[in-house]
């Protein structure tokens, strides 16, 4: 089993229509998946139609994998099953910073489902603290979207020097660019710096795309309702190189 997180310190980024459409390809591939939605928002839950628990269950998140198998779902599509996000999520810093081993509880946790899926994906809330961390530790792979601009390659290159500072490898990470308008001179001038820098980025891009805005209209992945637009194309495309990568 592989664990793939969707990551970025910044919002806006294209991160849960990522996670939703790269589950959603995986599932399409044969892996057995799940999406476990960390983000309290609820987006990617939001997408797959999936209503979170009523009770509050956060503060029993970390215990054991037996507390996450009870909130599994299934979506509407094979081999992809789903942990909504709950509000109570939002409290996960403050758990994990009481609690002992906090940076590999995550991935104890997660191997519990080892018998159960072949791929497990992470969709994080834009943040970094304990959580964050927990996550860095537990992902085989980090998937980074990073939009071309100034602010966005920034906050790329302080997650860059956090991974310095606290000894993570770098080679976890696979970033890509997200909401691409190759008219802007901004973008493709941050592009041409950014592929230059010590991290390789991923080759396939993602273009900005109405369609993918319209995925909460229609709360479904692009595949769904705009199978022959670009920004389809190019997440089948995306999950064919990360993949290769897992």
């Amino acid at each position: 089993m592989k664990i793939l997180a969707v990551y970025s310190m910044k919002g806006g980024v294209g991160k849960t229509a990522s996670a939703v459409n790269l589950a959603y390809w995986a599932a399409r591939s044969g892996r057995r998946t799940l999406l476990i939605d960390l983000d309290p928002q609820g987006a990617s839950s939001f997408y797959f139609r999936i209503k979170p628990s009523r009770k509050s269950w956060g503060k029993r998140f970390f215990k054991a994998y037996e507390e996450l198998l009870q909130h599994i779902k299934a979506s509407d599509y094979e081999h992809l099953d789903v942990i909504p996000a709950h509000l109570s999520f939002r409290h996960f810093d403050v758990l994990l910073n009481s609690l002992e081993k906090r940076r590999s509880r995550l991935k104890k946790i997660l191997r519990g489902m080892k018998g159960e899926y072949d791929l497990v994906i992470l969709d994080c809330p834009p943040s970094i603290g304990k959580l964050s961390e927990s996550v860095f530790n537990a992902a085989d792979r980090l998937l980074v979207p990073v939009i071309p601009t100034t602010l966005s390659e920034r906050t790329f290159h302080q997650l860059l020097d956090f991974f310095e500072a606290e000894d993570y490898s770098r080679k976890k990470l696979l970033p890509f660019f997200s909401m691409v308008q190759q008219q802007k001179s901004m973008h493709r001038n941050t592009q041409s710096n950014l592929t230059n820098g010590k991290v390789r980025f991923l080759e396939t891009s993602i273009p900005f795309s109405a369609d993918v805005e319209n995925m909460g209209e229609h709360r479904a992945p692009l595949d769904q309702f705009a199978r022959s637009k670009p920004a389809n194309q190019a997440y089948r495309q995306l999950w064919q190189e990360v993949e290769s990568r897992l």
